[in-house]
């Protein structure tokens, strides 16, 4: 709680976790109500906003405004649901891999580094090409590469801290590893592992849209951003106003996600700031 009153304190933290908030709403409200059937053609293609379509239809006459809305629920749910895999597979790796015994490290070790030089999207395209597009596939690909690059990162802070002197002052106290782990290991990388979270679930949005805009994301039944700059990109010359939407709500939503993790940093790291007016010693 205080960690997040140290974020709100400044704009940016504040106006970062409004949007995602606003998001996470616009998501859920989209699952009981949207202004219009967002796969209807209604046959009245390229109008211009109005009360009946705010935001206009696009070249298949389908209601833009209730296609971005109904797209918000498929990038929020991709984001929460990375976020959450992700985080599951980085911490196990991280714990394998820093504390766990010799050939257990070397094995975690050498599975990441493998795995790590396989692109996201490509890996994302390649479970899609085997198993067949869809919301579920698409967030298995993106939790399983962006939990490997968590756990390469909380693997190196545990075995940071692990060499601390209040962890060796534990051990010597003989606390057992269990305890050692829970009290001072898993606190101490906290702080890294949370920042890591905000910052998958970001690039989770941005790589769902990559992926939908090529095809290997969302069904096309599904409305989603990335489909929405696809359908669209045909007539940006003509109708620009129609990509923008779509392109806004993904720069808007990751660029918070990023934000808010900057904060979150900020507000995590207690270390005091260097006095660069102080003479160092030499």
């Amino acid at each position: 709680m205080r960690t997040l009153n140290r974020v709100l304190r400044k704009p940016v933290g504040s106006i970062a976790l409004a949007v995602l908030g606003l998001v996470a709403l616009v998501a859920i409200a989209s699952l009981f109500w949207l202004p219009q059937d967002p796969n209807h053609a209604t046959g009245n293609v390229w109008l211009s906003p109005s009360s009946a379509h705010w935001l206009g239809t696009d070249g298949s006459g389908r209601d833009i405004a209730s296609r971005l809305i109904a797209g918000s629920r498929v990038s929020f749910g991709v984001a929460l649901g990375t976020g959450a895999l992700a985080s599951i597979i980085g911490f196990v790796l991280a714990l394998l891999g820093g504390l766990g015994r010799r050939p257990v490290r070397e094995v975690v070790a050498v599975g990441i580094d493998v795995l790590v030089a396989f692109p996201t999207t490509l890996l994302a395209i390649m479970l899609t090409a085997v198993f067949g597009s869809g919301i579920p596939i698409v967030i298995a690909a993106l939790g399983i590469a962006f939990g490997v690059s968590m756990g390469r990162v909380l693997r190196a802070e545990f075995r940071q801290v692990s060499g601390a002197d209040f962890v060796v002052a534990a051990q010597v106290s003989g606390l057992s590893r269990t305890r050692i782990l829970f009290r001072h290991l898993i606190p101490s990388v906290l702080p890294v592992y949370i920042v890591q979270v905000t910052w998958i679930m970001g690039t989770a949005v941005l790589a769902e849209a990559s992926l939908s805009y090529l095809g290997f994301g969302a069904p096309k039944d599904i409305p989603s951003w990335g489909g929405m700059l696809a359908s669209t990109q045909r007539f940006v010359s003509i109708y620009p106003e129609t990509v923008v939407w779509p392109g806004l709500a993904i720069t808007i939503t990751v660029l918070a996600f990023f934000l808010f993790g900057d904060q979150l940093r900020d507000a995590l790291d207690t270390r005091d700031p260097v006095d660069e007016t102080t003479e160092v010693p030499r």
